[in-house]
């Protein structure tokens, strides 16, 4: 939603302002770019609404905003938002009123409560035999052999070493240790750095990448990064996202086609095919970046009892 124009110059120094204290207070990466972006739709919601100005406002109007939330639909992948979504929506207005006091203006009047989260599903979860047909499909994803080649080892991080999407963004030739057979995770969400284990299989695919692909992109000794642009530069997680359709929608698969597969479901079905194959829950959570079992646990229910 972040090409939403806004008339009011007013909100627009808003924005800016409140992108700026964030970056400077430390927050993430993903909260200094998003969290502005939901503040505009905001600020064009209410545009449209006939508040031109911050302080008309009200209780009332904040939660028809939400109301409004729950209603539209996700642009990326129809259907209404996720919980995920709408919690991230109510977060950016939580932080811009932290913002507004810091500065002695007058905060926005908000009771909203943040959305249960997501349950896994067992349609959350890509089959290991649906795996193999995304790797196939990586073989014949694009017209050109090197971006196929990246093709495969995109589906390498994000499913066979589990990593979180913005993890994949900032991984670097020097994080792939071959001879460890290794992956060092340097941008972790919890800020502690781990490495993940990476089997032959696996590193052959880097390894071709790295040495047959990764050459034919435009500029590539320009920059560290394992994954670059056609454009040249640091591959973005939207291309991640992008990529990741183009493999689905090569496999030729409706089923598939029909779901929303994302690369943290890559990331959620290895954890659970782990955990099926009776790796320790613990290992798990390490293999992961957890910083406590309960977020693994979360996995625990889609595994299947046997008979």
């Amino acid at each position: 939603m972040k090409k939403l124009k806004l008339n009011n110059a007013s909100y627009r120094t808003l924005i800016s302002n409140f992108k700026e204290w964030l970056a400077i207070l430390g927050y993430s990466k993903s909260c200094v770019k998003y969290s502005p972006i939901h503040l505009q739709e905001f600020f064009h919601w209410a545009e449209r609404n006939g508040h031109a100005e911050l302080r008309t406002i009200l209780r009332k109007d904040v939660t028809a905003y939400y109301d409004y939330l729950r209603q539209r639909p996700n642009e990326s992948y129809g259907g209404a938002l996720s919980n995920a979504s709408l919690n991230s929506h109510i977060s950016a207005l939580k932080r811009f009123n932290a913002y507004l006091k810091k500065h002695n203006a007058k905060p926005l009047s908000i009771h909203l409560r943040f959305e249960k989260r997501d349950k896994l599903e067992t349609t959350d979860i890509v089959s290991q035999e649906e795996i193999k047909e995304l790797f196939e499909a990586a073989e014949h994803s694009y017209v050109m052999r090197h971006v196929c080649l990246r093709d495969k080892a995109i589906l390498v991080v994000l499913y066979s070493c589990g990593l979180r999407r913005n993890e994949a963004v900032h991984l670097n030739l020097g994080d792939v240790f071959f001879a460890k057979e290794r992956i060092l995770v340097r941008q972790a969400k919890n800020g502690k750095e781990r490495f993940v284990p990476i089997n032959r299989y696996n590193l052959e695919i880097l390894e071709e990448y790295i040495y047959d692909g990764r050459p034919m992109f435009y500029k590539p000794n320009q920059t560290d990064a394992l994954f670059i642009r056609q454009q040249g530069g640091r591959m973005g997680g939207q291309t991640f996202k992008n990529r990741l359709r183009s493999i689905i929608k090569a496999t030729g698969n409706p089923d598939l086609m029909d779901r929303r597969i994302t690369p943290h479901k890559l990331r959620h079905s290895i954890a659970t095919h782990l955990l099926e194959g009776g790796v320790p829950i613990e290992a798990v959570s390490q293999f992961l970046g957890h910083t406590s079992l309960e977020s693994t646990q979360v996995y625990t229910h889609l595994i299947k009892e046997e008979p």
